[in-house]
């Protein structure tokens, strides 16, 4: 089965949900985005709660968002934006990260505050990491739409 096959086939499930929200004319990319994002952010706090004893929290959190940043492009390269033709990987995995800086700046800079700030949230970074997807989340999509899968 291929590599596409295989993924459609694993987030089959999430069709229904796909078809409601569409019904209340949502863009179909955006949920099947935020679907995508949903998995980043379980990325994203994986990686940091990992390497946060390794290399420290800001680190972690620097280094997570281009790992977790990365899952999402191939996910959303397969499956939110499967319909759309695609440049060579390596060219639009550059460029989604590139476009994505903006949202970095949001997504990170609120995480980076919320860690700073708080104690809590910096003994418990996944409330900071669920702030910092939202904050990042509008303009990632946009961005990522009109110039990494257009």
């Amino acid at each position: 089965m291929p590599h596409n096959s295989l993924l459609i086939w694993l987030l089959a499930p999430y069709r229904l949900l796909i078809a409601i929200a569409a019904r209340l004319n949502i863009s179909e990319d955006f949920i099947r985005f935020g679907m995508v994002g949903t998995m980043g952010f379980c990325v994203d706090t994986i990686t940091v709660y990992t390497l946060r004893g390794f290399i420290g929290l800001y680190a972690a959190g620097t280094v997570s968002f281009i790992v977790a940043a990365s899952a999402n492009w191939a996910v959303n390269r397969a499956w939110t934006f499967g319909h759309k033709n695609h440049d060579a990987m390596h060219t639009q995995w550059v460029r989604f990260l590139m476009v994505n800086l903006i949202g970095f700046i949001f997504n990170r800079g609120c995480f980076f505050t919320f860690i700073t700030i708080s104690s809590f949230c910096h003994n418990q970074p996944v409330y900071a990491i669920i702030a910092g997807s939202f904050a990042g989340l509008g303009f990632n999509y946009f961005l990522s739409k009109r110039f990494v899968f257009a």
